[in-house]
């Protein structure tokens, strides 16, 4: 019987390897007049069904913002944001045999979203852990929360600007436009909503505003557009009236991502910032 088990387990890991290494291997479809870069708050996890023909574990929906972007501005969209992401994973892949995000860039390119530096600094891992959304194998993975202060911004923000200078090499005629995270925690204090302890909604609050602040410094550095998400999602955090994203739990969607209304108010911003004309370094 131990025999039938270990087989039939190494046929599940010789299987799951090998449809993993075949997603990894589809060559990106250049000819998107809409490439959308990121991680989950981009691809929209819990939102809508999945993108046909998108991997599995990156959880892109229709109702993530770029898919409501390109069918609103009808365009073109090839979305590479994947859950779980990071700019690394942007540059040069490596998540789950993916290659980089970078290569669906491509002459046609006339806009590209980025949202990604949230799983380089542990913001979302933070909370799922501190909630007990991760349960205690999760939370144990995950390890200790540390201060708000110990985390990369500087890599965000490196990255970052690596990863618009790639796009200007290939596209040079594209509009960028980095577009950060919606706030989460409220400026001051917490609620019940959140299911954190008020010193954790503290680290987080911190965190994200240090996040902000290294996706602005890319946006600054390289005269690419910033949608200021952050500053207009204030007063549609997990604890307001009409909140922008979810709170610990949830009955659609998930935890600590956008719900949809909030998917749908970043997806007008940009819009609104891809119709502008650009200018360096502004935020909208």
């Amino acid at each position: 019987m131990i025999f039938l088990i270990l087989a039939i387990t190494g046929l599940g890991v010789v299987s799951l390897s090998s449809f993993l290494y075949w997603q990894g291997a589809q060559t990106p479809d250049v000819s998107g007049e809409y490439v959308a870069l990121g991680s989950s708050f981009s691809a929209g996890i819990g939102l809508g069904p999945r993108i046909a023909g998108s991997p599995v574990h990156c959880f892109r929906t229709a109702g993530g913002y770029p898919a409501l972007v390109a069918q609103k501005a009808e365009l073109r969209l090839v979305d590479m944001s994947c859950s779980g992401s990071t700019t690394k994973h942007i540059l040069s892949g490596g998540q789950l045999l993916l290659g980089p995000q970078l290569a669906a860039i491509g002459p046609a390119t006339k806009l590209v979203t980025i949202t990604s530096g949230g799983n380089d600094v542990g913001y979302i891992g933070d909370l799922m852990a501190a909630s007990g959304n991760m349960g205690w194998f999760g939370a144990w993975w995950h390890g200790d929360i540390k201060s708000a202060d110990a985390r990369p911004y500087d890599v965000v923000t490196a990255n970052l600007n690596a990863i618009i200078t790639s796009v200007r090499q290939t596209a040079p005629s594209a509009k960028i436009l980095i577009v950060n995270y919606p706030a989460i925690i409220p400026p001051i204090g917490s609620c019940a909503a959140l299911g954190i302890s008020k010193a954790q909604a503290a680290i987080s609050r911190d965190l994200a505003q240090q996040l902000a602040l290294a996706t602005k410094r890319a946006a600054d550095e390289t005269g690419a557009q910033l949608v200021d998400i952050a500053k207009a999602s204030i007063g549609h955090d997990v604890c307001s009236k009409m909140p922008w994203v979810n709170g610990a739990s949830v009955q659609t969607g998930t935890a600590f991502h956008p719900n949809a209304v909030g998917a749908a108010a970043t997806a007008d911003l940009v819009i609104k910032a891809y119709s502008m004309r650009a200018t360096n370094g502004s935020a909208l």
